[in-house]
């Protein structure tokens, strides 16, 4: 399962940001990071218009060294589970299930899903379930049966792109090696004026 997570680090919930921070650091670390997320402030503009000032009250800032390490704080304590794996990156979450019976598969990861819809609920963060994607990586005719989140059904793929890698279902390298051809042949295009001056 490849869970898509909508804008990771706008949605950072700041009273749960602290609260982890507060667990986490020691209090002269903790109030110093509080300080940095206090008294942030937004507005609109519109042509000659700007709108009135109000607080940001989530996210982290961007281009920010500490972004990415506060949204590693924030969200290091996800649900994990025995039987499946999970692997994140701000915006996109792998969890695996392997098992040679689809059935147990299935019923592993949902399990998880479960724990990581009520671990997303409580935290605020969500998950865009239509970009989400299920795959079932085998040799074999058997896929794995469907999958829900929040109940919601997840859309099932032969084929899905994480982390820049295209992974088919029988994870032949096929799809990543066309894809990255395809980038190639574009790039090729653009810069063969260099080649013919």
């Amino acid at each position: 399962m490849f869970l898509d997570i909508s804008q990771a680090f706008d949605r950072i919930w700041h009273p749960g940001l602290l609260f982890k921070l507060k667990h986490a650091l020691t209090s002269n670390y903790y109030l110093l990071l509080k300080s940095y997320l206090a008294d942030r402030n937004f507005a609109v503009r519109h042509n000659n218009t700007l709108s009135d000032h109000y607080p940001i009250e989530v996210g982290v800032p961007q281009g920010s060294v500490l972004g990415p390490l506060l949204f590693l704080i924030f969200t290091a304590d996800i649900s994990k589970a025995g039987n499946t794996t999970i692997a994140s990156f701000p915006d996109d979450v792998a969890v695996l299930s392997v098992n040679e019976d689809p059935v147990s598969a299935t019923q592993h990861l949902q399990t998880h899903l479960n724990s990581l819809a009520e671990w997303y609920t409580r935290w605020r963060i969500k998950v865009n379930q239509a970009k989400s994607v299920q795959i079932t990586f085998t040799t074999c005719k058997n896929v794995c049966p469907p999958l829900t989140f929040n109940t919601a059904p997840i859309p099932v793929s032969t084929e899905v792109k994480y982390l820049g890698l295209h992974l088919d279902q029988r994870l032949t390298w096929n799809t990543h090696i066309q894809a990255k051809r395809r980038q190639l042949d574009i790039k090729f295009r653009q810069l063969h004026w260099l080649l013919v001056s």
